[in-house]
């Protein structure tokens, strides 16, 4: 994929990744961007076509009653993920928004947590569902949240 192919997101991700305190600043930017997912202080770990990697500190502000991490803040992080690597994967000539969420929330979450987000990559031409896979583990590697989230892809529409 040439500079000229990958969406704004994807490559202010590549610009930042390996300099200093790069992800963190461009985690900043999208939640400057989508104020909503401020609300977990999400970390991006990795961005690519087909998977996006994103990490949520157990924090106050993201716990239940009970003290483990709160099943939507699980939620808007598979979201998160889930956006991002369709921004990764798709070329500037299609647009996404999602259509559903499947979630099980599998067992309590106790410690931080990791959403991996994947899709096939693919040459899209025309409308359709998309499934986005995301599995949440926490810091011992089990699986706590499972989500699809239905994306559906669309042609930009051509500007007059």
């Amino acid at each position: 994929m040439s500079n000229k192919d990958l969406r704004g997101p994807f490559r202010i991700y590549r610009g930042l990744e390996n300099l200093p305190l790069g992800r963190w600043l461009f985690t900043r930017l999208i939640c400057l961007r989508a104020p909503y997912f401020s609300s977990i202080s999400p970390l991006f770990m990795d961005l690519r076509p087909g998977r996006a990697v994103v990490s949520m500190r157990k924090r106050r502000k993201v716990k239940n009653h009970i003290g483990t991490v709160h099943a939507l803040a699980m939620g808007n992080l598979c979201e998160l993920a889930a956006g991002l690597v369709m921004e990764a994967s798709l070329t500037p000539v299609f647009r996404w928004i999602p259509r559903g969420m499947e979630i099980a929330y599998l067992a309590k979450a106790e410690s931080d947590v990791v959403a991996t987000a994947t899709v096939v990559p693919d040459s899209w031409q025309s409308s359709r569902d998309v499934p986005v896979e995301v599995a949440v583990k926490d810091a011992d590697g089990r699986e706590v949240v499972r989500a699809t989230i239905t994306m559906y892809v669309s042609p930009v529409a051509a500007k007059s």
